[in-house]
């Protein structure tokens, strides 16, 4: 076992000598197979480090638009504490596999078992250095880092999807309790006038069908009411159960605006992650058509041998699989186009919608100020004796649409923002994911 020790030493310092010499580059392999070996301090630093990536320092410069402070902040907080990110765990296994990637140039030590005969096994370690492999080992390391690019990304955009869901929730809570609100005042004004209205038929003043149409009307009514009040109760509890604590005590919405330039969005970035990596796997499919020298010794004997031989047999459709090759960088940089191309055009669309939608909602709170008016005055005359119920009654329900109408563009108008700011990657801050 002694006499194995020396030999494995031996045959470990030849290789250190023939890589020493190597004449031979592979974009920088033999390089770094110098500084493995002469320069303690290069094993001893990642050769993937992810912080320099635009990619992920993009994501990283990333800022809520959320308010700070606010109810949205509190509910993302909540959520996010809560959130299993299962991409989280694929961001950690792709950081792990490039990690292991960025020490492939060193040479590799495994075993090796051979039969002799029936009853005799010779045993022995094999020491493989690859000396030239056509760019490929760079190649590798290029695809792990893309890989760790795109896991972050993906990361990113579970991360916010999440969050615009969770928020989604917490506005469809808030509209169905401030309809039920102002359904709740509007029921007030139409039992009073169900009350009079019945009082006015029982002294033959009234006609029975006032009587029956305003029932129906506050039958209507109501059935809206316990639908919102439903509707409300069912968002909180989804809500909670996405929160590490109940949110069903939080009120309010905060207006906050989205510029569609202010980054990248999600999509786009993940399109370029994936480019790299596309490109990174093509480099190494064209490695194995290139020469590769590798250099081995086997402590059983045999001394150091070396080949020199492509991966792949080079034949007649050598030059079809190296132009397919080629297409698919091609295709990875039209991808990105397209994706910003895509992500551009919903944009514009969003910030569209918004635009109208401020404008509606500007209409219709003028509206809603004007029908109460109206309904105020509607009111003091039929106190006065000037107006009759049914008159009262159809001006308090146009007025009760058109507050339900204005409160819907409301959160439409913040729906569409949440919208943008998830294409964009803006609702949880890039060092919080």
């Amino acid at each position: 076992m002694g006499h194995n020790h020396f030999g494995l030493r031996a045959i470990i310092a030849a290789l250190g000598l023939t890589v020493t010499a190597g004449c031979m580059s592979d974009t920088g392999e033999v390089s770094r197979f110098k500084a493995g070996f002469l320069d303690s301090t290069a094993l001893s630093k990642p050769q993937m480090q992810e912080n320099s990536s635009p990619v992920i320092l993009a994501l990283q410069a990333r800022r809520s638009l959320l308010p700070a402070g606010s109810a949205f902040e509190e509910v993302a907080t909540s959520v996010l504490a809560a959130n299993a990110r299962a991409a989280e765990s694929e961001l950690r296994s792709a950081r792990l596999r490039a990690e292991a990637q960025s020490k492939n140039w060193l040479p590799t030590l495994g075993p090796q078992i051979s039969l002799t005969s029936l009853s005799d096994a010779v045993a022995g370690l094999v020491v493989d250095a690859v000396l030239y492999s056509g760019g490929r080992k760079k190649a590798e390391r290029d695809f792990a880092r893309a890989d760790v690019e795109v896991a972050a990304v993906t990361l990113a955009m579970d991360t916010n999807a999440r969050l615009h869901t969770a928020l989604m929730l917490y506005l469809h809570g808030q509209q169905a309790e401030e309809t039920a609100a102002m359904l709740d005042h509007a029921l007030e004004d139409m039992r009073r006038f169900e009350w009079i209205m019945t009082q006015r038929v029982k002294g033959g003043v009234s006609d029975l069908s006032d009587l029956s149409v305003i029932r129906h009307k506050l039958a209507k009514m109501q059935a809206q009411y316990a639908a919102q009040s439903e509707q409300a109760g069912a968002a909180v509890a989804e809500l909670n159960a996405m929160s590490v604590r109940k949110l069903g005590g939080l009120r309010g919405v905060s207006a906050f605006e989205v510029d569609p330039t202010a980054a990248q969005p999600l999509e786009v970035l993940l399109a370029k992650a994936e480019k790299g990596r596309a490109i990174a796997n093509a480099g190494i499919d064209r490695s194995g058509y290139l020469p590769t020298v590798s250099a081995s010794a086997n402590t059983s004997g045999g001394g150091l041998t070396g080949t020199i031989a492509p991966a792949n047999p080079i034949g007649v459709g050598m030059g079809a699989s190296l132009d397919a090759i080629k297409a698919t960088e091609e295709a990875a940089g039209r991808r990105v186009a397209q994706a910003h191309e895509d992500a551009s055009r919903r944009l514009a669309k969003q910030a569209s919608e918004a635009s109208a939608l401020e404008r509606q909602l500007a209409e219709a709170s003028a509206l809603t100020a004007g029908a109460k008016r109206n309904l105020d005055l509607f009111q003091r005359q039929y106190d006065a004796g000037q107006r009759q119920v049914m008159d009262v009654v159809g001006l308090s329900e146009t007025y009760a649409t058109q507050a339900e109408a204005e409160i819907a563009l409301k959160y439409d108008l913040v729906r569409i923002r949440l919208d943008m700011a998830k294409e964009l990657g803006l609702l949880v801050d890039g060092s919080d994911i």
